[in-house]
């Protein structure tokens, strides 16, 4: 069973930065799709972002122009950069991950085989 694990989640005030960190420890993930998702006291579970093998990505429109999703060069490791953090970005941040070595889309559906623990981002001054 594919493991996934997230870090640089925290306690930010509004308007900063934070970046999230998934992997695999002892997996290659080259040849996953790759995304987050997160879910707030009371919320349902959304997307927030996700990138292909071939790196095209999709953002849900609340977080464009704001984060950026990313992974090292060879595919290991996915990133989550958060700028101009929001009071309502507050929320449990996961990991995705689906094997697929071809689509050169991604999906922002919950439809992912894996997922991670989680890590909570808390925006608040």
């Amino acid at each position: 069973q594919l493991q996934l694990v997230e870090s640089g989640g925290g306690l930010v005030q509004p308007g900063g930065s934070l970046r999230l960190s998934c992997k695999a420890p002892g997996v290659t993930l080259g040849s996953y799709m790759m995304g987050w998702f997160r879910q707030a006291p009371g919320k349902e579970r959304e997307g927030v972002s996700c990138i292909s093998v071939t790196r095209g990505t999709n953002y849900a429109e609340s977080v464009k122009g704001r984060f950026t999703i990313s992974r090292d060069a060879r595919g290991n490791t996915a990133y989550l950069q958060m700028n101009g953090l929001k009071p309502e970005d507050t929320a449990v941040y996961y990991c995705v991950a689906n094997w697929n070595p071809r689509s050169p889309i991604c999906t922002m559906e919950p439809n992912y085989t894996h997922w991670g623990q989680g890590t909570q981002v808390t925006v608040s001054s």
